[in-house]
């Protein structure tokens, strides 16, 4: 097998001798490094993201592997997106760190890449950015963070920061006792420890089949995900050794098993737009049509927040994502291959805990954990998490309120004036992926403060923005097209009446063709402030959110631009 560094190291000429020089400017001698894999750890740590900040020991023990393996490891560190800092959203940067990972893996020397990532949007990052350079690849995540009790509940991320500022908000908890919630609620690196979009897009990695068994689900602190990092190192050494890469593995059957996987565990609606935005790299058919028809048919089995009551230590104490596969496995493509070497058949187990992994016959709920809705406000498209949805708004018609901005919604949702009541359905535009832009976590619009006095925990909920995993209630997100672009969410006016039929997968703006017609030629984009640098490229260039909200100019239109394009190797 030749090595695609050898390019780069073999060379007889004064270019072989600089390149091998750079590899001794770290005291490694010619007989460490000749004739080796040099296998990239692309790693995603940053103090800027206390998900990822783990990452830095389980780096070197992928070194370790790699080493014992018999391969060369050089490291490199990527943007790191983490969703509480970073404004006004992570998603904002996750086409930007694809193509970073893409170009570094392309411009250097590289045989066979690593992926380390934690918070939601850097792992899909990391896999588009492997997946369109297509060298041997695996991810290993960071894992979750520790669980602590506060008043003598285990706290969950993100689920219970929602419940708290709601009774905050609600005059319900003292001052004292949210400083003391704020000491206890990240007491250690590592990601989300509910089903948030971090969990879910590890876990989805893993049942897609880049990743090793159980990473998706070991806590970031556990010991043994730096077992797992090392057999991971050792792991990319064979990958590069049999030529395994990813288009080999994220197949058709792959990304079908992985959507089983997302509706068993009631994964975040935000693994829909990473999902189709993977497949359309590799060029891999993926719809909305294929998340609706799915949901159909496959049981949620897994109880863990926001769906259910644990988290996910007992997932994983349960048997993690091979029992979860193991549950539903006569839904799945039980010969699709993995970086394991083989298929996921052999990777199942039975589950330990039947009250984390629950038996089909005592699913979680007795409708599908996700529906696709259309109608006039969502012509291509809109997502609702049934799952975490109340079963009495499923059908629902009321009238609009409508915020413009995040900045008029949070000016206004705690004035006890506000017109609205708990039929009133709440609406927040101009919040997706042009509109910001990069389709932030607005979209579950907190319950006006003067309702929640009343004892109104839900209401109907609609925007074209995301919302985080660990979110509930009965929102309605990624309504397509956005309204910054001339979606129909842009023509409603408050007082409107909207329909919500999650039986019949409808969102309609009760109204005439006629009167909204009218209103479409009436209105005027929006004058975006972003002019220059990244914002303004994105805006020019993201897709919508039923296209994954991927740039146009990176995903494939023929097999031709599949093709991996080799740098001429010479004096830079």
């Amino acid at each position: 097998m030749k090595l695609r560094s050898a390019d780069w190291f073999d060379l007889p000429n004064e270019l072989g001798m600089q390149n091998r020089s750079v590899l001794r400017t770290m005291g490694w001698s010619r007989e460490f490094f000749a004739g080796k894999p040099v296998i990239a750890i692309a790693n995603s740590w940053s103090e800027f993201n206390n998900c990822n900040l783990g990452l830095k020991v389980v780096a070197e023990a992928v070194k370790r592997g790699v080493i014992a393996g018999g391969g060369v490891p050089l490291e490199f560190n990527t943007l790191s997106l983490g969703e509480e800092l970073m404004k006004p959203s992570a998603m904002l940067y996750r086409n930007l760190v694809s193509m970073e990972v893409e170009e570094m893996l392309r411009a250097n020397p590289v045989d066979g890449v690593v992926l380390l990532g934690g918070c939601d949007k850097t792992i899909p990052a990391l896999l588009m950015g492997a997946a369109s350079a297509n060298l041997p690849s695996l991810l290993v995540c960071a894992g979750s963070k520790l669980v602590v009790n506060w008043n003598g509940q285990p706290i969950g991320s993100g689920t219970d920061l929602w419940y708290y500022s709601d009774q905050r908000r609600a005059g319900l908890l003292s001052d004292s006792d949210w400083q003391e919630l704020e000491e206890t609620y990240s007491c250690s690196a590592g990601t989300c420890n509910t089903m948030g979009s971090a969990s879910t897009m590890a876990i989805l990695a893993e049942a897609l089949g880049v990743m090793l068994p159980d990473g998706a689900t070991l806590p970031a602190v556990d010991a043994r995900r730096l077992a797992h990092a090392e057999r991971s190192g050792r792991q990319i050494v064979e990958l590069v050794r049999r030529d395994i890469r990813p288009a080999q593995i994220l197949t058709r059957a792959a990304f079908e098993n992985a959507l089983r996987v997302y509706f068993a565990v009631g994964g975040s609606t935000n693994a829909i737009l990473h999902l189709l935005a993977l497949a359309g790299r590799l060029m891999v058919p993926l719809s909305l049509d294929d998340f609706d028809s799915l949901a159909r048919t496959t049981p949620l089995v897994v109880n863990v927040r926001p769906t259910g009551t644990k988290l996910m230590h007992d997932l994983h104490d349960a048997g993690g994502v091979p029992a979860v596969q193991h549950r539903i496995q006569d839904l799945l493509h039980l010969d699709a291959p993995t970086i394991t070497g083989r298929p996921i058949a052999d990777n199942l187990r039975p589950t330990r805990d039947e009250t984390v992994i629950c038996p089909p016959e005592s699913t979680m709920i007795d409708k599908e954990s996700l529906v696709v809705l259309h109608g006039n406000l969502a012509p291509r498209g809109a997502i609702l998490r049934t799952a975490t949805a109340s079963r009495r708004l499923w059908q629902h018609c009321g009238p609009a309120f409508v915020f413009n901005s995040y900045q008029d919604m949070m000016a206004q949702i705690d004035d006890p004036d506000l017109p609205v009541t708990a039929e009133s359905i709440l609406v927040l535009r101009y919040a997706g992926a042009v509109g910001v832009p990069g389709l932030p976590e607005w979209g579950a619009i907190p319950i006006p403060k003067k309702l929640l006095q009343q004892g109104v925990v839900d209401m109907v909920r609609l925007s074209d923005a995301r919302m985080s995993g660990t979110s509930s209630g009965t929102v309605v997100l990624h309504i397509t097209p956005e309204a910054a672009i001339g979606g129909a969410l842009a023509l409603v006016e408050t007082g409107d009446l909207i329909a919500l039929d999650v039986e019949h997968r409808t969102l309609n703006l009760v109204i005439s063709d006629s009167a909204l017609a009218e209103r479409q030629t009436a209105w005027r984009p929006p004058v975006s402030e972003h002019r220059r640098g990244y914002p303004a490229l994105y805006r020019e260039h993201v897709l919508q959110p039923d296209e994954g909200c991927d740039f146009d100019f990176l995903r494939p239109k023929s097999a031709d631009d599949l093709k991996f394009v080799q740098p001429v190797i010479g004096r830079s």
